[in-house]
């Protein structure tokens, strides 16, 4: 958009904000003790909304009132209203994520002119100003670009380079790597003054990992806080007033480590950023899941002393920074600030949701069409099973919607291997449960009834559009990935009474379970691994009895392990899976594959053979959290004993096992 379009864009929300003071509605604290030469700017964020438009669950075919860009809008129109100046920014994540995004990156496809249907809502609501998030890359550039073509606001992107130069000012940037953005403001006196917000966007670097099928040999990418160490001097020279850093990379380390993925705080410490919008995390700050250190405050909502802002996912939230800006001598200051989200929905005690906003209709008109094209696209059925397929104790029991996933990518792979220098070695497969509840939410499980089996239910048994990969591994490294897996649970003592299972820093998505050999996990013992992979304990041995056709498994043995391009590229930190064991890359995503096995199949059985257990530890009990609608299946469950302890935190039903 042209600077005279923003400028025609400013004056609208002002008037909005004008129209709305004249009747005394809700304004900030900011807003009403502005005097001359002081504004009141309300910077709003969207992030990781993964193509969440509608208020609607693809993957169980019904509409749900937490998440959808539409009900978010509806909050920007009311703070809109509430404020002369704001401006509306989104951090990245937007065009993959759900089955629409799917639709349209397999389906429908991009041509030029087209235009992606989360980008379409985007205009209508009116951003400013957005980053690329590390999903973005999910489909390859050519698509990125086709998708991200027809925005009527600023994309930037400062750490991915087409081709690096000698320093980070000297790159070909994939996008511009900032903007400077001349907004419109009215002070409290009524006085219009011009104001130049400098905006500015990162990615994490591990997309080298995680996307290396579509960028390696394309693009480059620098260190996030190197990145901004070269730019932000730059925008100051170019005549920023205030920086606003779009970080599409969570809330981690004070401390800055190279290339680091979650490197927001470091980042706050740049000197020249005012105001930090972070993501990735798909967590609220500020808020209670955020410890306090030096550098982070999360009552206050900031980091290194400057404002910031996490708003959620899925449009979940509105993330709100409210800043009281004063001009003297030709130069802005921030002389106080805010920070906060705003909800969409609310959790009642008994645990039902209650939507805080109606949808905003226009964004749900602009994207009718992709929407009812994608409930076409879901509903096709490819299969049956005779079992129920559900993810609620994919955590705890080897599991029936995991085992699918790990037979169809242990089926393709021997297939593709047949014939090559790899076909006599034993083929194992990997695979973890994606939907697992956790930050989800306690209806984030995968469900599918016995019947017919739905594209909409493999996308829910695969989450995402990974690529099929193969490694090859020594026994060590097939004891070493499982150890890795085995993070997942607290260290628990022998004989004591209902202590907590799950290690709440350790993601599902990491729950890596190899199918094709069997073994015990024995959670007495430390963990040989910390939650990101670093070696913390050498000597530990919580996998136990790892065995393949009955027989010891010796680090010398020799396995192919079927997995995803994700993983076999070093996502996760696996022993074994580092992007140098890889013997074959498919270039079929693991989704089709899922489709093409069931569809060869006709009726699955997809029963857990309970290939895994936790050794036992008489007189122990534990407490595990999952859905409640886990009841109807905990009677089924394989290798472990389980009863239920009444209900856990955040509408969870809690669960005790004895060991």
């Amino acid at each position: 958009m042209t600077k005279a379009g923003y400028s025609h864009l400013n004056r609208r929300v002002f008037l909005a904000g004008t129209a709305a003071g004249a009747s005394l509605i809700a304004l900030h604290p900011f807003a009403a003790r502005a005097a001359a030469n002081q504004v009141h700017l309300r910077l709003m964020e969207t992030t990781d909304l993964h193509v969440h438009v509608f208020p609607y669950d693809y993957y169980s075919d019904r509409p749900i009132d937490t998440v959808g860009l539409a009900r978010t809008a509806a909050i920007v129109r009311e703070l809109r209203a509430e404020s002369a100046n704001s401006m509306l920014l989104d951090n990245g994540d937007l065009i993959q994520g759900n089955p629409m995004g799917d639709y349209i990156a397999y389906e429908r496809g991009m041509s030029e002119g087209d235009l992606h249907p989360i980008i379409e809502a985007m205009n209508v609501v009116g951003f400013d100003a957005a980053t690329i998030g590390n999903h973005e890359f999910n489909y390859g550039l050519d698509f990125l670009a086709k998708s991200m073509a027809g925005a009527q606001f600023e994309v930037v992107l400062a750490n991915v380079a087409k081709k690096q130069g000698a320093g980070p000012r000297d790159d070909e940037t994939l996008y511009d790597p900032y903007v400077i953005l001349e907004k419109a403001v009215v002070d409290g006196a009524g006085a219009m003054h011009r104001i130049n917000v400098g905006i500015i966007g990162f990615t994490p670097p591990q997309i080298m990992n995680w996307d290396r099928r579509h960028l390696e040999g394309n693009v480059q990418v620098r260190d996030i806080v190197a990145a901004a160490e070269a730019y932000v001097p730059e925008m100051k020279e170019k005549g920023a007033d205030i920086i606003v850093a779009l970080s599409h990379s969570g809330i981690g380390p004070d401390a800055h480590a190279d290339g680091m993925e979650n490197a927001s705080v470091p980042l706050a410490a740049v000197d020249g950023i005012d105001v930090i919008m972070t993501g990735h995390h798909h967590l609220e700050f500020p808020g209670p899941r955020y410890q306090k250190t030096a550098a982070v405050d999360p009552e206050k909502g900031t980091l290194h002393g400057k404002p910031a802002v996490m708003a959620g996912f899925w449009g979940s939230h509105l993330g709100v920074i409210d800043l009281m800006l004063e001009t003297s001598g030709g130069e802005w200051r921030i002389m106080g600030h805010e920070s906060g989200n705003r909800p969409i929905s609310k959790r009642n005690e008994d645990r039902s949701i209650t939507a805080l906003v109606d949808s905003d209709q226009g964004v749900l008109d602009a994207v009718q069409q992709e929407h009812d094209e994608t409930l076409a696209y879901v509903r096709r059925a490819v299969g049956k099973t005779s079992a129920p397929l559900h993810s609620y104790f994919a955590l705890v029991a080897d599991d029936p919607s995991v085992q699918i996933v790990s037979i169809a990518q242990k089926w393709y792979v021997g297939q593709m291997l047949a014939g090559s220098e790899y076909a006599g070695l034993p083929i194992l497969s990997a695979a973890a449960p994606f939907k697992a509840g956790g930050r989800g939410g306690p209806e984030y499980y995968t469900d599918v009834p016995a019947g017919d089996v739905a594209i909409k239910n493999v996308a829910d048994l695969y989450l995402y559009p990974n690529t099929v990969r193969a490694v090859k591994v020594t026994g060590a490294e097939v004891k070493d990935w499982l150890e890795r897996s085995a993070g997942m649970f607290n260290q628990v003592a022998p004989g004591a009474k209902d202590q907590v299972l799950l290690n709440p820093e350790f993601p599902s998505y990491n729950f890596d379970v190899i199918d094709g050999v069997n073994y015990q996990i024995d959670i007495s013992q430390p963990s040989k691994f910390g939650p990101k992979g670093a070696l913390e304990n050498p000597d530990a041995n919580r996998i136990v009895n790892l065995t393949y056709n009955g027989e010891p498994v010796t680090p010398d043995m020799e396995f192919i392990i079927a997995t995803n391009n994700y993983r076999a590229g070093g996502g996760g930190d696996f022993p074994g899976a580092k992007g140098d064991t890889i013997v074959f890359e498919a270039p079929d995503t693991n989704r089709d594959v899922i489709v093409r096995y069931i569809v060869e199949q006709g009726t699955i059985n997809p029963g857990a053979d309970a290939n895994w257990t936790f050794k036992e530890l008489p007189g122990t009990t534990v407490l595990f959290d999952t859905g409640p609608a886990a009841k109807e299946y905990s009677g089924d469950v394989e290798g472990v004993t389980l009863e239920e302890a009444g209900e856990g935190p955040d509408g969870f039903a809690r669960y005790r096992i004895k060991l």
